[in-house]
């Protein structure tokens, strides 16, 4: 089966990465981001999740609720932490009628988030790296956007 890679979001196909500038409503609120909200969504407090809203650039919004990792209500690669993403792709996709056209496009292809530059850590959980050989990786995200375009 082929595959579809996305990193960047400058890059073909970077539209499926939450860095993607493609603003959102939620709760009454915009987000610039897809990553804004689902780092707003892993804090209960309405304070913090503004502090996140308000950031300029998703790695800001990133970087903020890092910063606040001890008022996180919902641990990081959690099932709840895979349900918030899944929901953000969602809204993502309904709100951006042409972001999911295209996401059907990719169809039959599997989508890998390439984080073969990144740290280990999360990034492996959320995406895959390539050895030369095969892809290492639960691809958390690329799993949720197959599941997302089949039901499309």
């Amino acid at each position: 089966m082929k595959e579809i890679i996305f990193t960047k979001t400058k890059l073909p196909y970077g539209w499926l990465g939450n860095m993607f500038a493609s603003p959102i409503e939620y709760d009454g609120r915009i987000w610039r981001t897809g990553e804004a909200l689902f780092q707003a969504l892993r804090f209960e407090e309405d304070e913090y999740r503004e502090l996140i809203r308000n950031e300029k650039s998703p790695i800001g919004a990133k970087l903020k609720a890092k910063s606040n990792k001890d008022k996180m209500v919902v641990i990081p690669t959690s099932d709840k932490d895979v349900d918030n993403m899944r929901l953000v792709l969602s809204i993502k996709f309904k709100q951006h009628t042409d972001l999911s056209k295209k996401l059907k496009e990719t169809d039959p292809y599997i989508l890998i988030e390439d984080v073969s530059t990144r740290k280990r850590g999360n990034s492996t959980f959320w995406g895959a790296y390539n050895n030369g050989e095969e892809w290492i990786g639960q691809n958390i995200l690329g799993k949720l956007l197959m599941e997302l375009r089949d039901g499309l």
